[in-house]
Parts: C-alpha cells; structure tokens; sequence
C-alpha cells in the first residue's frame, strides 16, 4: 500500500503551479482527478510545447505529461451553471483535497470558493496557489512564474554588471511553490487526522520564492546593501564560475573558497608559475584580479573533457561540476543509478520519460506508475463507477455539454 492511497483529490488547475502538487500526491498513491473541457484544456495541453515530433494536439503535449502521471482526466464545463456547479459541488463532496490555481475571486464567482465547499464537505482541505495570494493590494494581478522571478528579485540578480536583467528560464517559481503545496497538503491532513477539522491554504508563489533571498534580504535589512548582477561571481570564492571545456559548447564550473581549495586547485593544475604570482596569492588579490584569473583556468580546463576535469577536481575534493545539457541529463549515471526517469508508453507520444520524486520512502514505494491521461479519458469510469451516476444522468450531461 502506499503512503498516501485513501486520499482522494481534485484538481481545479492548470499549467503547473497546482497540477505539480497533485503529480507529487498521485506518486504516492493518491487518486487524482484533474479536472478541464474541451472548451478550455489545461493550457499545457493547448498552448506550450514541445508536442511530440512538433505536431500539435492536445494528447501530444510532453510538458503536459511530465506534470500529471498516475491521474484520472474528466471534463467538465464549469460555464454551464447550474448543473455543472452541482456536479462540482458532487465532485467535491466525494474528494478530500482540493487544488485549485486560478486567479483569486475566480472560484467564488464560479459558486465553488471554499466557504461554499465547506458547507458540503466541513473537513475539507483546499489549497489555493496563486501568484500572489489571496489578498493584498495586487492579489487580483494575473501572471506567470516568469512575472515571479522577476517580483522576486531573481531577474534583478542574473546577469552581468554592465548588462541588463536575465529573465530565467521557464515559471521557476511555479516549481518552488509546488513543493510548498504539497507540504502544506500533508500537514493539513495530519490536522485534520487529529482534529476532525478542514483547511484553507493560501499559498502566495512570489513569498515562496523569497526564501532563495534570504541572505541578501538579511544584508539589506542589516547593512543597507542591494545586492545587484555580478555575472558568476561570489564575494566568498575565487576562482567562482563556468569554464569551457574540449567540446562544442562543453562546460564545467569550479569554485574555491578558502585558501586550501586554492592550493588543492594549483596542484591539479600542475602548479603552473602563474599561480605562484603575488597577485593570486590571497583570496584578495584573486578577487582583484579575477578576470585574468578567469581566462587562465578557462585555458587550461580547454583541455579536457567536461567529465573528465569534474572527475579529476572532485577527487581532489575541490568544487567542481559539470554543466549538464538537457541530453546529458538523461544520461546521467547519477540520476540513472536512482531511476529518476521511469520510461512508459503513450498512445500519441510514444515512450514518454516520467518523472519520479527525488526522495524514496523505503516501505512505501512511489510512482510514476501511469501515463498522463488522454483529454477526458475517465469521464465515464469516474463519473458513473467513483461518483455513482447513473447510466441515464451522465448521457444526459453529456448531450447538455455539461460534461465536455
């Protein structure tokens, strides 16, 4: 049995900051519903690729199906109230937890906010994960995780000191706050395990980014300093950064930050005559003259391999890495050692890689078990066989468009 397989959840969501955190409940055994239309599916499905061998569809979509393995896929047209409110409201009622991350004010105007959920189902647990949260003064600004990083103070901070502001790659923050839900989910059902009670959870994904800030918040807040775009740079090390490697666009990084990472550094090197300078003889001095630094050790990694210079610093136990492409993620031995891809078949995309959660739970093992569903693929098993409708209600929902 798994950790998790009497919980029954539902999914309001789309994209990823709300189906992330039932993707990390499904591992563990949870039944999962997620909930879109035809008229409007979720937008990974409709709008973002990549789309198996670029060729769009709605079941083609692999960004969909990283973030929904092991889940149930019904639909429902929450535009046609009454009768597709009562039915969410019948959802509801069958489920334990609730996920939803649309804007705020847009569950209530759909009659299904958690004081009205509440009232049919008192211990219910609700997370709501929105950009900003509930309420404040911006909380109805709708967005992205990209907006986020920028809020946040990640752009401000990425990049070089004469340049602009980097933009990161993809909704970063959509996945710190996905790590947050879930947590949060948890600690609600031990809650309720022990009170009998429900939940509401308001997850502001700007706030939970801020924790990657809290030196440099910490800094501001003591010493009065905004912290600014400093390339690969820290005031702790040197040499700290990228270096290219043998190789077409083939890189590692390598950081020292106390004067025996240094010395270890030089003797991997060979102790070439340069590190012997007086003006690389202290961090200081290093820090005052890290471009020079930077184009010397740039030289000498030139001659090897990206895996070859890591293996070789990392047995001298200097900090050292490679910088992973996305091909070379999937050949990682790391990651193929702990099974982190679980390879399943789909019936528009083929072999499609899932994701497995980065931890195990000895007695309890975890998905990915289950591809991601098709578009509406469990209308009639969830609906006729999980919520008990019968044979006559359901067709006629169906031809009403209810559930479409």
């Amino acid at each position: 049995m798994k950790a998790l397989e009497e919980i029954k959840v539902v999914e309001f969501a789309a994209f990823a900051a709300g189906p992330v955190v039932g993707k990390y409940l499904a591992d563990h055994g949870a039944t999962v519903v997620h909930i879109e239309s035809k008229v409007r599916p979720d937008g990974f499905r409709a709008h973002y690729p990549p789309y198996k061998d670029n060729i769009h569809g709605l079941n083609r979509s692999g960004l969909f199906a990283l973030c929904n393995n092991d889940k149930l896929d019904i639909t429902l047209n929450l535009k046609k109230a009454p009768k597709a409110t009562d039915l969410a409201k019948r959802i509801v009622a069958w489920s334990d937890v609730v996920i939803e991350n649309f804007s705020p004010g847009t569950m209530k105007r759909l009659g299904l906010d958690y004081e009205a959920l509440r009232k049919i189902k008192p211990d219910l647990i609700m997370l709501s994960s929105s950009n900003l949260g509930q309420s404040g003064p911006h909380a109805h600004h709708a967005g992205f995780g990209s907006q986020l990083s920028s809020l946040a103070g990640f752009t401000h901070l990425t990049g070089y000191p004469d340049g602009p502001p980097q933009i990161l790659y993809g909704p970063y923050i959509d996945y710190i706050a996905v790590a947050y839900g879930a947590v949060a989910i948890l600690a609600a059902l031990d809650y309720r395990e022990r009170t009998g009670k429900g939940t509401h959870i308001d997850t502001a994904q700007y706030e939970t980014g801020l924790q990657f800030m809290a030196p440099i918040l910490l800094d501001y807040k003591i010493n009065g300093k905004v912290a600014s775009r400093n390339g690969n740079r820290d005031p702790a090390a040197a040499p700290h950064g990228a270096y290219p490697c043998k190789g077409d666009d083939s890189w590692c990084v390598i950081s020292a930050s106390s004067e025996s990472d240094w010395e270890s550094l030089c003797r991997a090197m060979g102790n070439p005559a340069w590190t012997k300078e007086s003006r690389f003889a202290t961090l200081q001095s290093r820090k005052e003259h890290e471009d020079e630094l930077d184009q010397k050790i740039g030289a000498w990694t030139t001659g090897f391999t990206a895996r070859e210079i890591t293996e070789k610093l990392q047995a001298s136990d200097i900090r050292a890495g490679i910088v992973n492409t996305m091909r070379d993620i999937y050949s990682d031995p790391q990651l193929k050692h702990r099974k982190q891809w679980v390879e399943l078949e789909h019936p528009e995309i083929g072999k499609m890689h899932y994701q497995r959660p980065p931890f195990f739970l000895t007695r309890t093992p975890s998905g990915p078990e289950r591809r991601d569903p098709l578009l509406g693929e469990h209308n009639g098993y969830f609906y006729q066989e999980l919520l008990g409708l019968s044979e006559k209600e359901y067709q006629e929902l169906v031809a009403e468009g209810v559930i479409d």
